[in-house]
């Protein structure tokens, strides 16, 4: 708006976040409907356009959104609508692009939603009380993969008053861990190779060595047994999200206990996620463990996630948006360059 743009925005689109048409409007946007909203010479959406929705938009139109880079398919179709279209999600693990990376604001999101759900559906308390009638003991959490997703999850789990261990292939995020409160699950080094891929090059990690994998994978099954709450966090994108628990993982663990599967619906077969015995979408009670397959968490929270989603689309905004109001694609920068999906008929992407 302070660079004279018009701003269109499809009537109820904020209501679910709690945001009404008038809000937009006393912002200074115009509420039109949806057809009208896609019709524009810039499109911001939160996912791909749908079919229907990609008949709507004009031929030569800019798409800015979540628009999973690793679909071709998808890809062709936008193409093939003639869009000028930037995915969001493949912006670079920069500094520069830290305001832009939509997937680390929605994982922050998630990670805090997930501990949220297992404490309503755990049937003990998270932190440990003393009271008159007796003392009741902490909850024990174990967080499997300790990226955004996975420290927000730690640090949330701490404020409710867990008991945390945490786990990750990459043991340089010990210090990480252990500075939000939650203990790392240690896997020692027998050679020199599994300590030199620990250590990592030039500030990076390597991937570790099978034998330390290997024994990793020992040590979590025994915390997962002992735990009241696991959260997996583990996805990979492009690829089928990794199996960290499975089924006779479950099967060993307390009647009662809690799975908050973050990876739902990514899995190997499109259903199942960081466990085979999730379900995408649904609530299920497998050997008496409770599993949350809930295929988006940040939606749960949904004004938050908007807020940040808005912030991150913004910046990148400023890319390619000059001060007069000029729309341009400057190849020479490297966020614009990773995020350029689609052009002229074309799918840029290599």
């Amino acid at each position: 708006m302070a660079q004279g743009h018009s701003v269109r925005v499809a009537s109820g689109a904020g209501l679910r976040a709690a945001v009404t048409d008038a809000a937009y409007q006393a912002a200074g946007a115009q509420i039109v409907s949806q057809a009208e909203a896609l019709a524009t010479e810039l499109v911001l959406k939160v996912r791909r356009p749908s079919a229907e929705e990609l008949a709507q938009m004009k031929p030569g139109a800019v798409l800015v959104g979540m628009l999973d880079p690793f679909d071709r398919a998808g890809l062709d179709a936008l193409a093939a609508a003639q869009l000028t279209s930037f995915a969001l999600e493949a912006a670079p693990r920069t500094t520069r692009a830290q305001s832009m990376d939509v997937l680390s604001s929605q994982a922050n999101i998630a990670g805090y939603k997930a501990v949220i759900m297992a404490a309503d559906r755990y049937q003990k308390f998270f932190p440990m009380l003393m009271t008159a009638a007796g003392t009741v003991k902490a909850a024990r959490v174990v967080i499997l993969g300790v990226g955004v997703a996975g420290l927000q999850a730690i640090a949330t789990a701490k404020r409710l008053g867990a008991v945390i261990e945490a786990s990750d292939v990459r043991p340089s995020v010990k210090e990480q861990v252990e500075s939000l409160g939650a203990k790392f699950i240690d896997v020692p080094y027998e050679t020199a190779e599994e300590k030199a891929a620990a250590e990592g090059v030039g500030g990076y990690a390597r991937p570790m060595p099978q034998s330390w994998l290997d024994r990793q994978k020992i040590e979590v099954a025994k915390r997962v047994a002992q735990a009241d709450v696991v959260i997996s966090t583990a996805l990979i994108p492009g690829r089928a999200a990794p199996v960290l628990i499975t089924e006779d993982m479950v099967k060993a663990m307390k009647p009662g206990a809690v799975i908050i599967d973050i990876a739902a619906g990514k899995g190997a077969h499109g259903t199942d996620g960081n466990c085979p015995l999730t379900e995408a979408g649904k609530t299920v009670v497998k050997h008496n463990v409770i599993l949350v397959g809930e295929t988006n968490l940040p939606a749960l929270v949904a004004a938050d996630a908007s807020a940040l989603y808005a912030r991150n689309v913004l910046d990148f905004l400023k890319l390619v948006l000059a001060k007069d109001g000029s729309f341009s694609v400057p190849m020479d920068d490297d966020i614009v360059a990773a995020c350029l999906m689609t052009q002229g008929g074309e799918v840029k992407r290599k």
